[in-house]
This record gives structure tokens, sequence and C-alpha cells, in this order.
């Protein structure tokens, strides 16, 4: 039986795939028969959601969710489905071809559409200085904490892996102190953001502009959820 694998850091970002309808412990099961774990932030967590996936039977790996734009020229909605992701060290996995391909063609009619190199970070990039640094060394368009794993996961069983990652907050924007502080435990927590807040009161206006940006891709996320095809082309010979 093939079945897809998909590892969503957050809730909000596992949301758009639609209605679970059974629980396999702490992995969830989509309508399409794929199935979901949510992970939390970070390499150590999306890798034993990744284990836990392949335990449980998934023969392809998707790495779900959003990233922080490097390259200058992609916006806030931008679908990045990468060629490869690579981490700090420098060593890389590549996308399933076909997979990418697939998926790339019945989106691009409808939402901004970016290929390129994915890197996985250890820690969050929210400096422009840091972003701009970060794009000349390593020429990845885009930063996201949990990619990487999730490939080597799948490189270790020999399996399809492709990332779908949406931009949030572009090569220009800093990310608040607020959201940083409110990150670090590997769950985006409610307490934490407000209690960071109220230190830092002059971040309100860029997170003003940081959920309208989480907005516009929340949108095109859902453009690829509701596409149906991100489970559909994951294996050639039944697509």
């Amino acid at each position: 039986m093939k079945v897809v694998g998909i590892v969503a850091a957050l809730a909000a970002e596992a949301r758009v795939l639609g209605p679970t309808i059974g629980k396999r412990g702490a992995l969830a099961s989509l309508v399409d028969g794929s199935l979901l774990a949510v992970s939390g932030i970070g390499c150590a967590a999306a890798t034993l959601a990744a284990q836990a996936l392949v335990d449980a039977g998934a023969t392809a790996l998707t790495s779900w969710g959003m990233a922080g734009g490097l390259d200058p020229a992609l916006r806030a909605g931008t679908i990045l489905i990468p060629t490869e992701v690579i981490c700090e060290r420098g060593i890389q996995f590549s996308t399933a071809s076909y997979w990418r391909e697939g998926l790339s063609a019945a989106v691009a009619a409808r939402r901004p559409l970016a290929s390129g190199r994915l890197l996985t970070s250890t820690h969050a990039i929210g400096a422009i200085a840091d972003k701009a640094s970060a794009f000349r060394a390593t020429g990845a368009v885009a930063v996201d904490m949990e990619s990487f794993a999730i490939a080597e996961i799948a490189a270790a069983h020999r399996l399809p892996f492709i990332a779908v990652r949406v931009i949030v907050d572009t090569a220009a924007d800093a990310l608040p102190r607020a959201i940083m502080a409110a990150s670090r435990t590997g769950h985006l927590q409610l307490r934490r953001l407000m209690a960071a807040m109220a230190l830092a009161p002059a971040d309100l206006l860029a997170l003003i502009r940081l959920a309208r940006r989480y907005q516009a891709a929340g949108r095109s996320l859902r453009v690829v959820a509701r596409s149906g095809l991100l489970s559909a082309l994951a294996f050639p010979d039944v697509a």
C-alpha cells in the first residue's frame, strides 16, 4: 500500500489540508489516505515525526508549511516547491523531480510559484542582514527549520520526498522579537507571545504586517491542498 506521510510543524499549517478522519496514536489520517504528523518546530521534532510516519506505513514523505524568504524576489504568499533542501553544513537532498514538477504545473496558474534551494536552519533567521548573509552563503531562496530532517529520514528509507513551503516573511521583513521569543520552545505559544509583546511594544506594527503576510501564505497553502494532487502525484505508477 502506498501512503504519503506529511509533516507540518504547526497545527495551523496542517489545518488547511482538510479534516482528519481518524487517528493512529499521534498521527492523523486525511480523507485522501495520507497520514499527517504535527511535529512542533525544529529538526529534532521533525525527525521524530517523519520516522513515526514511516513506522506507520508511509511510503513517501512531504514537508508542509511556511518558510521565510531569503531571495528578495520572493513575496509573501509565493509557493515554494524546492529542487533540493540543504542544511547549514552544506549537505543536500534533492526532491523527487516527477512529484515536484507535476505539482508545480498544477498550481502555477493559480498562485506565484518558485523553485530553488530551501535551507533548513537550526535557529530562526529573523534579522534582515542575517537573511541576506544566508542567501549569499548558501544560494537558498528560503529558510525553514524542519525540511532537511524530513528529507534525511526519506533518504534513509529510500522514499520519495518533496517539500511544499509558502513564504510568510520576506527577505525585507525582520521577524519581531516577540515571535522569536514565543517560538523558542518548539511551539508558537500565545502566552509567551503576549509576554514578549509587553517587553517590546514597538514590535506591534511588525506583528500586524506579519499577520497580513500570514494570511497571504495561508491562502496559497489552501490552493495546493485543494488541488487534491499532493498525494495523487506522489507515485507515478498510480497518478
